[in-house]
């Protein structure tokens, strides 16, 4: 029997191309958005990435920040593919605000799976919630590390993904609790996109591509294809050794950020121009960073260990790599260029 899939958050950079492979591989696909709206779009961009039949796609008006419309988005759902995130249309006071829709928003679809009987839940973490605390070390960061709650440096994104993902667990972890659940907490997601929606790490290659930054800061990035990232979420959601695991996803090895500068004026010699390859003295940073949250932030991505293992997903999930960090960078130009993003 054909299984059937929630994908909440359809209209976003990964949810896109989740809908795409659930299409592909003949699900019967369900996805939330906040306006009907958009139901236009998402048809017309997955008719462009080859989807000529619609007959197992549906469109459900609902909100995270809500219980309108979930219980019937969720009726008769086998899976959850819960990849939306709460949308600041005004950025957050404090973090109160930032983190209580991020938690709220992950209750409540949990809460509400239990109810309607879904099978298991695949929650898209961060790589935010486990690796942020650990330091350069010789031990690679696992999915058994967690980013502590008050590490100095961690963005109000990311550190509403991580208290998220602990009160998920918690729920979780209950003995009354039946739902199966699962985590991908991914990198750096980058890559093609199939609109113009992008993740909020292309901020980082702009700022190295756009003339942003006269000095390029010597820190290192681990980073993920957007379409690795979707391919993860799906075989998640199916491999019954997967239930109340975490997932890291990421590309084998690392990548610099005045690596990333050189690349791409190699590369794409047409955006050289603006392309500084001249490199920010780490003291530089962490002087700054006594006075300044970006540079705070600088020094938490300057000091984190990037030696990380993805050994999980690939002995578990069956899983490998699409494309190395190079071709990932540059897929995301090219996803920029392209979509006029800079």
């Amino acid at each position: 029997m054909t299984k059937t899939v929630l994908v909440t958050g359809g209209t976003g950079f990964l949810g896109m191309h989740i809908l795409l492979k659930l299409m592909k591989n003949n699900y019967q696909v369900r996805t939330t958005v906040r306006s009907l709206k958009k139901k236009e779009h998402v048809i017309n961009t997955l008719k462009q990435n080859g989807i000529s039949n619609f007959d197992k796609l549906k469109f459900y008006e609902a909100d995270l920040a809500s219980d309108d419309g979930w219980d019937k988005a969720m009726t008769g759902v086998d899976y959850v593919l819960s990849v939306a995130s709460p949308v600041f249309f005004d950025i957050p006071k404090n973090e109160i605000d930032a983190i209580r829709p991020a938690v709220t928003g992950i209750t409540r679809i949990i809460k509400m799976a239990q109810k309607m009987n879904v099978k298991r839940v695949v929650m898209t973490g961060n790589f935010g919630a486990i690796g942020f605390s650990r330091k350069p070390s010789s031990i690679p960061t696992t999915e058994t590390d967690w980013t502590k709650i008050d590490q100095s440096g961690i963005s109000l994104y990311e550190k509403s993904k991580l208290i998220a993902e602990q009160s998920a667990w918690k729920i979780i972890n209950s003995p009354e609790n039946k739902l199966e659940f699962t985590t991908i907490n991914p990198v750096a997601m980058l890559g093609p996109s199939l609109d113009s929606h992008v993740s909020g790490s292309f901020d980082i290659i702009k700022n190295v591509i756009d003339g942003s930054m006269k000095r390029v800061p010597n820190i290192y990035l681990n980073v993920v294809d957007v379409r690795d990232v979707a391919e993860l979420h799906i075989r998640a959601m199916t491999e019954p050794k997967a239930n109340k695991q975490r997932f890291i996803a990421s590309d084998d090895g690392k990548i610099s950020l005045p690596e990333i500068a050189s690349l791409v004026a190699k590369n794409r010699p047409e955006l050289a121009e603006k392309i500084s390859l001249k490199i920010l003295p780490d003291w530089v940073v962490k002087l700054g960073s006594h006075f300044n949250q970006t540079a705070k932030e600088g020094k938490l991505l300057l000091e984190t260990n990037r030696n990380i293992s993805n050994e999980k997903a690939k002995k578990v999930l069956n899983w490998s790599p699409i494309s190395d960090n190079e071709e990932i960078i540059l897929d995301s130009v090219n996803t920029l260029v392209n979509n006029k993003l800079i």
